[in-house]
């Protein structure tokens, strides 16, 4: 069986959904998306899904204070009838050295020059204000900006995908990518483990930690590997954690839901698989809770409800690989986001529709293409957890 359509998205999460309702904007409504699982169902619904303005990159501060604009007024755009959950209460970053209030303080700067983000230089007095239970032991200062937030992954993904299906986009569900079609350098579609075969001079690659395999399945390599992040939970409190908390010395963050649950995880896990493995361990366990009961002492007798992993995408720079491919005429990549890829689902699904349908892109992302592997042109962002 054989179909023709403008294009086809190979992945499910935010970016997916995202790129499909961007395209089908643009024009592109015989666009057809395949998720081998449920929407969200990898990294975007296992994410902290939090936002913030708090790079220390052009591209992604760029990226981010558009992303969270478009956040902002998403139920609205989308006309989604659900709550997305957007809860504004701030990213406070630590510095436990000179050189990481150094290192906060040029993104900061960073950000005010190119976005004007407001993002704060807070001295510890100033910090215990926001957080009085959070423990100063060692702290020097941080970062915060008040309009970082966290929204609900499963529900931003939705609305873009109800979206795009009101534009004429399909969604099939269940449903892998099994080859990637080319001919004489030029895509050419898609074959699925439906059998099926969609003929489209565009395919993307946003299949998240998959993106590797999918990549070869076009004839390339890229530098993208998994690695497995876990994340606890504890039961409801009431709210006294009003923003994310992130440790770059520890490897943490921490922060309370809208429905006052304590989420946390450790963003550089030595004890983690650099593999597909998705199952929670007990040494994650007690690495957070010894690590997040140094920052909140006051969480030492609260109950764990649940825990689980999920899958980060990494490349070389903790950069995204994003746009065109030399190689393959009409393949495009949108992966390799290494732990902050939800929150830029939005503005990217944008950008890449409008490099794919031959307009002017609203931020220049050309320092994310995946020709700067060969190059040696890497863009390390360093504030990434």
């Amino acid at each position: 069986m054989t179909k023709k359509a403008d294009a086809v998205i190979i992945g499910g999460g935010i970016h997916g959904c995202s790129i499909a309702y961007h395209l089908a904007k643009y024009g592109c409504s015989r666009t057809v998306l395949v998720e081998k699982n449920f929407l969200a169902s990898g990294g975007t619904g296992r994410s902290a899904a939090g936002f913030r303005h708090q790079f220390g990159t052009e591209v992604n501060i760029r990226l981010a204070a558009a992303s969270i604009r478009m956040l902002e007024g998403l139920a609205e755009e989308l006309a989604y009838p659900y709550d997305i959950e957007l809860l504004q209460g701030g990213y406070l970053m630590l510095a436990y050295s000179e050189s990481q209030l150094e290192q906060l303080t040029k993104n900061a700067r960073l950000q005010q020059d190119l976005v004007g983000a407001g993002t704060q230089i807070l001295m510890p007095e100033e910090i215990s204000e926001i957080v009085p239970d959070l423990s100063l032991d060692g702290v020097l200062g941080g970062s915060f900006n008040k309009r970082d937030g966290h929204a609900n992954p499963w529900h931003v993904t939705q609305a873009y995908a109800e979206a795009a299906k009101r534009l004429g986009v399909e969604i099939q569900t269940n449903t892998e990518a099994v080859e990637i079609l080319y001919s004489q350098a030029k895509v050419t579609g898609v074959r699925t483990s439906r059998g099926e075969v969609i003929e489209a001079p565009v395919v993307v690659n946003a299949a998240g930690p998959d993106g590797a395999s999918v990549a070869k399945m076009a004839g390339l390599d890229v530098p993208l590997y998994p690695e497995r992040h876990q994340i606890l939970v504890t039961e409801p409190l009431e709210m006294f954690i009003p923003c994310m908390v992130i440790s770059f010395q520890h490897g943490t963050y921490f922060k309370q839901t809208p429905h006052g649950s304590i989420l946390m995880g450790v963003g550089d896990p030595q004890h983690e698989v650099k593999d597909f493995n998705q199952l929670s361990t007990w040494q994650f366990l007690e690495d957070v809770a010894r690590k997040i009961t140094f920052h909140m002492p006051v969480l030492k007798e609260v109950r764990v409800v649940r825990q689980w992993a999920g899958l980060y995408d990494i490349t070389p720079d903790s950069q995204a690989i994003l746009g065109g491919t030399p190689e393959l005429e009409g393949f495009y990549m949108d992966i390799g986001w290494s732990g902050h890829g939800f929150q830029l689902g939005p503005i990217v699904g944008k950008v890449l529709a409008e490099i794919i349908t031959g307009r002017e892109p609203s931020i220049d992302v050309s320092a994310m293409s995946v020709e700067r592997f060969k190059t040696g042109r890497l863009i390390p962002e360093p504030a990434c957890v």
